[in-house]
């Protein structure tokens, strides 16, 4: 075959095997592409070649190796031509890719894109001396080609000056996450998915079915699984945590805002929860507890029991170390908390005030007394309106004692708001 000539899957696949006495030998059942970037270059687009065919030789299952094997191309009508009839080793078939069997008609992940596609067809090129998947085609045109009548549908829309659009994936921007137990990555990293935002993440898992959902959800580990999990909506939360172990959902559950655990929960059984909550670690499960008492419009169904709060006594520097060492993230910093040795919240302090003031001053000279808070079991309707009225990111939440018990930033209001009821997480108390 000439160097630099582009084909499909479907269009070999079927497609007879001869030997050089022109006797035929079997058909094409499957190619075999070695996925394999041992030495190649990062920054260079990786192609996997093939490395060899699936067929049926005298009602045998064999995997001929690809290097003793030439295509054929007379007017897109395809054959192979087997100089000799060498097989893979085992080593090789068990570390490789079969297209039909793992790609083909298979759901994968556009990385670019951030979504769920289905694979109709491969692309192929043939550049001497050897034949690299390139692409993934998800387009109807894919389909059709596959069903044989491609052709004849492009004519008729021709006839109306239309045509079917193209939908190429390259290979570089696919990642399969359900692969039949054939452990296989397309991509030179180990997943590619990790890497999405899990927002992305959460979308993508959604639009799987329960088993590729599950099987997918267990291969991530547990930070990335629980930041994932937040961003689910709560039905598809559930159906995560039903399918999972116990010891599997306890742990994952166990890196996520015991507020956002609970607003979970609320979406499962009473028997379900209650095993759940015995499997957590005793602090994690008794926080959670904690906020499952509230009414659902109450504060403190919203708020997060995790927060930054110091003692007045401390120096700029030694709270602008503690948060370097801390590394606490953004929303946990629109206010800090200062509390007394009872807990009794008695001011905040802004960020601003924390960066500009010398690194000697105390909390206490530069701490807000005049602050803006509400109690646990005040109605949920409040929050919207404090917000808009004092411009407030973080509002903090105490008990009628006045004891801290957690906070709200303005993401839970305004999720609450779009019944999303999605929180952050936070911190611990430093003397």
């Amino acid at each position: 075959m000439t160097s630099q000539i582009t084909f499909y899957l479907s269009q070999v696949t079927g497609c007879k095997i001869y030997d050089l006495d022109g006797k035929r030998l079997g058909k094409v059942l499957d190619i075999i592409v070695n996925t394999a970037q041992h030495g190649h270059p990062h920054e260079e687009a990786f192609r996997p070649v093939i490395v060899g065919i699936k067929t049926k030789i005298k009602g045998e299952i064999q995997y001929l190796n690809f290097e003793f094997i030439k295509i054929e191309n007379n007017k897109n009508s395809f054959s192979f031509i087997c100089n000799q009839a060498v097989q893979l080793p085992q080593s090789t078939i068990e570390n490789c890719l079969p297209l039909v069997k793992n790609i083909l008609d298979r759901q994968i992940v556009d990385i670019n894109g951030r979504k769920l596609v289905r694979v109709n067809d491969i692309r192929l090129v043939s550049i001497d001396p050897d034949i690299y998947a390139i692409a993934v085609d998800i387009s109807t045109e894919g389909l059709l080609r596959r069903l044989g009548v491609a052709n004849p549908v492009n004519k008729l829309l021709n006839l109306f000056k239309l045509n079917l659009p193209s939908q190429f994936i390259l290979w570089d921007n696919v990642e399969a996450f359900d692969t039949s137990n054939f452990n296989i990555k397309l991509s030179q990293s180990s997943s590619k998915l990790q890497l999405l935002h899990p927002s992305d993440l959460a979308d993508i898992i959604e639009e799987m079915g329960s088993l590729s959902r599950r099987k997918f959800f267990e291969s991530l580990d547990e930070e990335k699984a629980a930041d994932v999990l937040e961003e689910m909506e709560p039905y598809a939360q559930a159906q995560i945590i039903e399918s999972l172990s116990i010891s599997k959902a306890a742990d994952v559950l166990e890196k996520m805002p015991a507020d956002e655990v609970a607003d979970l929960m609320d979406e499962l059984g009473d028997e379900k929860v209650e095993l759940l909550l015995n499997e957590m670690e005793k602090e994690s499960s008794e926080e959670v507890r904690e906020l499952l008492e509230y009414e659902d419009k109450e504060v403190g169904s919203l708020m997060t029991t995790d927060y930054l709060s110091f003692r007045e006594t401390m120096t700029v520097d030694e709270t602008l170390n503690e948060l370097r060492l801390q590394k606490p993230e953004a929303d946990m910093i629109y206010s800090l908390f200062i509390t007394d040795n009872d807990e009794k919240l008695i001011a905040t302090v802004s960020l601003r005030e924390l960066v500009i003031s010398l690194p000697t001053m105390t909390l206490a000279e530069i701490m807000n007394k005049q602050f803006i808070s509400v109690q646990d079991e005040d109605k949920i309707d409040r929050l919207a309106s404090i917000i808009l009225k004092y411009d407030l990111l973080a509002i903090p939440v105490t008990d009628d004692q006045n004891t801290l018990m957690g906070m709200i930033v303005i993401d839970d209001i305004i999720e609450d708001l779009m019944d999303k009821g999605k929180t952050k997480k936070g911190g611990r108390l430093w003397r």
